[in-house]
């Protein structure tokens, strides 16, 4: 089992495309403790598994998970202050996710740019 392709962007923090539910345990494995879902359940279309699949295989792994779904397009200052709230309560190391790793990367610079 290995893990997902990811990014560090810091010690504690790494993002990540798209996840599917099989993609938990190794993640787990890999020394994460929480998984943030920045991605509309079905923005992809109906092939792109729901938050609360992926939010059930990541409890069964051992992770906490918080599904904050973001317009990538259109990022508010809202959904920067809930990211910046998981990066501060969520237990590290921490690994965001979307369609490409894109928005989480976005919404983790605005977070950590605010602090």
């Amino acid at each position: 089992m290995s893990a997902p392709s990811f990014t560090p962007l810091s010690d504690n923090f790494a993002v990540a495309p798209q996840l599917a539910p099989e993609d938990m345990a190794a993640l787990a494995a890999a020394g994460f403790k929480s998984v943030i879902n920045n991605r509309p359940d079905f923005e992809g279309g109906a092939d792109q598994p729901a938050a609360d699949t992926i939010g059930e295989a990541a409890r069964a792994a051992g992770l906490n998970y918080v599904h904050q779904p973001v317009n990538g397009a259109n990022i508010q200052a809202g959904d920067v202050a809930t990211f910046a709230q998981q990066l501060d309560t969520l237990p590290g190391p921490i690994l965001a996710f979307c369609r490409s790793g894109a928005r989480s990367t976005r919404l983790y610079q605005l977070a950590i740019s605010q602090r």
